[in-house]
């Protein structure tokens, strides 16, 4: 049986070629472990790189939205109160005329009074042109749509006046070199 014991077994031969390889492929799979947390690792950082990605934007758009609530907020107040400084600049016109009219019921010299509408009324537009009020000039200038507005059509003899403003019955006025009013004129036909 000795002889038999040396005999040789190819199911053996399978069976020691496949050690060796199921141990190449666990260090193959040892290998691949690491690979995988590598993989994880990288997963891992990608999530967290998400989550800060995430946060940002968040605090962006509340920044954003409490950017535009602010913006909105001044707006409302510009609104309402962008009349304030005029409106101040206005006061000590009003105690002028207040005081006029006191004066009034108290003097007859009408002479007076004149002197002192007309040193009120100077003090009025003196104050609004420091607000960028201005009025427009119209005396012998060609009609503009964009400035005036034309209420008449007075026939003239002179050829030279056609088309030019000959009366301006309103006065027009610019705000910062915009028009508030326009002038309304009587324009040559």
């Amino acid at each position: 049986m000795s002889n038999n014991d040396k005999i040789h077994n190819p199911e053996e031969d399978e069976v020691k070629d496949t050690a060796p390889e199921n141990e190449q492929e666990e260090t193959q799979n040892a290998e691949e472990q690491p690979a995988e947390k590598t993989d994880a690792e990288k997963l891992a950082e990608a999530e967290e790189q998400i989550a800060a990605l995430k946060d940002k934007y968040l605090r962006q758009v509340a920044e954003f939205d409490n950017y535009r609530k602010r913006t909105m907020k001044e707006k409302t107040e510009l609104i309402l109160n962008g009349g304030e400084k005029v409106m101040q600049a206005l006061l000590p016109i009003l105690d002028d005329l207040e005081r006029a009219q006191t004066n009034m019921a108290k003097s007859d010299n009408v002479e007076t009074l004149r002197e002192g509408v007309d040193l009120i009324i100077s003090k009025l537009v003196k104050t609004l042109s420091t607000q960028g009020l201005k009025k427009m000039e119209t005396d012998g200038q060609d009609f503009n749509t964009d400035f005036h507005e034309a209420i008449a059509l007075v026939p003239v003899e002179d050829d030279s006046q056609k088309g030019k403003i000959i009366d301006c019955v309103q006065a027009g006025y610019l705000l910062n070199e915009k028009v508030i009013r326009h002038a309304k004129v009587a324009v040559g036909q």
